[in-house]
């Protein structure tokens, strides 16, 4: 099949978030299982110096006049062939310094429906035909930024031609990517589509609720988030339209691309180490506390966090369970970036225990790789969470998650219960109530196994062992393809 990936970031050219991880790992895994992809990403600067060989394609115009190219390149990935790449060339919407979404003060630009409208258009445009010498059979749209190409799709004009289909992948539905009304006129699509059976939402313009109308089919990133997001405490306003389509919604779980997840290989570790051979990762964990200037303590469980400092995120309960995860002898990192009022409430917390506590405001890719190689317990309290590709990250490295088990977390993550270590299936810590006591419950359970070596090793290792290859990920997103064909 020819597949056109749609999504606003790839790794490695441009990550923000687990959605770049995905989209950088997902057309490599479907060209492995034999399928011809091609990916679409807006001009952004990071894309267009990454993006290598550079050609037009073709002029063409948004809907509201506005001239843009499309250009023709490729991402080269190391041990695999190179990735197919269209980009938008728009300065005028994209040449921006920064954060992609946000400008300085961390506001969404004024006119970033326009940036992200250009990106659905110009996926249909390549569906009927823009690139002479390629067209789609299907149309992945990844997240609020791509969720109109399945809307433009629907109302374009297939004389002579077979309509192009499309598969459009909820990444986190709280994020919808809603527009005053009066940027409906700018999109051009017809007024019927702004209504109840439409993009209309509350009196606003949804992009995401445009992907959920129009689309073939739907997926999303774990099986239990899928369900999750048709009840009205996760649908966020939604639930309703997902219940009416959920013979169209799949649950898919993201997985772990092995080529840049790999202790056994991973160049940014003090050491490597895999599950028959763990002895590196002792080195690696005195390498980390000494580069964070935390005690170099052998002995005392490392806690981190790799996130976005958002409350959905669970970091007030981290703050108060602070003090007791001290109290018990560990030591805590963080890395992350977002609201304020946490970042100052954790630099406050590392200035007054230097020696056990560190935080690193921001991202930085090495030293995510280095946190979980180098730490004991991967903590994701999330109060929902699609996904989560940190907690795979935790169980490839030997990093047991401790998680909220909700989305994603409960499908990947099995507590430490009597009964599941015993049938050796225990992978980490979780707790159902979302409140401080489930969170420190959670806590105490993984320094009491601490304390007990031989049992600690013998979870570590089934929690390594467990598989997250994007093989089996990619054969379930072409029989998905194959449904929306049909």
């Amino acid at each position: 099949m020819r597949i056109l990936q749609v999504s606003a970031e790839i790794f490695p050219l441009l990550k923000t978030g687990g959605l770049a991880d995905i989209a950088g790992a997902l057309p490599l895994a479907l060209a492995a299982a034999g399928q011809e992809v091609r990916v679409l990403l807006p001009g952004f600067p990071a894309i267009l110096a990454g993006v290598k060989g550079l050609e037009p394609v073709a002029d063409f115009q948004a809907p509201w006049g506005e001239p843009a190219r499309l250009l023709k390149g490729h991402i080269a990935t190391a041990g695999a062939p190179d990735v197919p790449t269209y980009v938008i060339e728009a300065p005028g919407l994209y040449n921006r310094p920064g954060n992609p979404y946000e400008d300085a003060n961390r506001q969404p630009y004024a006119d970033n429906h326009r940036r992200f409208a250009l990106l659905g258009w110009a996926a249909a445009r390549i569906a009927q035909g823009l690139d002479p010498e390629w067209a789609p059979e299907l149309v992945h749209a990844h997240d609020w930024h791509a969720a109109l190409a399945p809307a433009y799709l629907a109302f374009a004009d297939w004389t002579g031609q077979p309509r192009v289909p499309s598969l459009y992948t909820i990444h986190n539905l709280a994020y919808q990517g809603v527009f005053p009304p009066w940027t409906f006129t700018e999109l051009g699509l017809p007024h019927t589509a702004f209504q109840l059976n439409g993009l209309e939402y509350h009196g606003q313009v949804s992009f995401m609720k445009a992907g959920l109308f129009y689309a073939d089919r739907l997926s999303t990133v774990s099986p239990t988030y899928a369900g999750e997001i048709q009840t009205p405490e996760q649908g966020f306003g939604l639930d309703g339209l997902l219940r009416s389509r959920s013979y169209t919604l799949h649950g898919i779980l993201n997985a772990v691309d092995d080529a840049v997840w790999n202790p056994a290989a991973d160049p940014l570790l003090a050491a490597p180490y895999d599950v028959r051979r763990p002895g590196g990762k002792t080195a690696c964990k005195a390498a980390l506390q000494q580069k964070l200037g935390l005690a170099v303590a052998p002995d005392a469980p490392l806690f981190v966090i790799v996130s976005r400092l958002t409350e959905q995120k669970g970091l007030p309960l981290l703050l108060e369970g602070l003090d007791a995860l001290l109290a018990q002898g560990g030591q805590f990192a963080l890395l992350g970036s977002g609201d304020g009022w946490l970042e100052d409430a954790f630099r406050r917390r590392a200035a007054d225990a230097p020696d056990s506590v560190s935080v690193t405001i921001g991202y930085d890719e090495p030293l995510a790789h280095q946190l979980f190689g180098g730490s004991d317990v991967t903590l994701v309290p999330s109060l929902f969470e699609p996904c989560g590709l940190t907690q795979m990250y935790g169980l490839r490295y030997g990093s047991l998650p401790l998680v909220h088990r909700v989305g994603g977390l409960a499908d990947t993550v099995v507590d430490t219960t009597l009964e599941d270590m015993a049938a050796g299936i225990s992978t980490g810590f979780t707790f159902d109530d979302f409140s401080g006591e489930g969170y420190q419950r959670a806590m105490r359970r993984a320094f009491a196994l601490y304390a007990r070596p031989a049992d600690w090793r013998r979870v570590r290792a089934t929690a390594m062992r467990r598989p997250a290859d994007w093989g089996t990920a990619a054969a379930k997103y072409i029989e998905v393809y194959k449904w929306a064909l049909g």
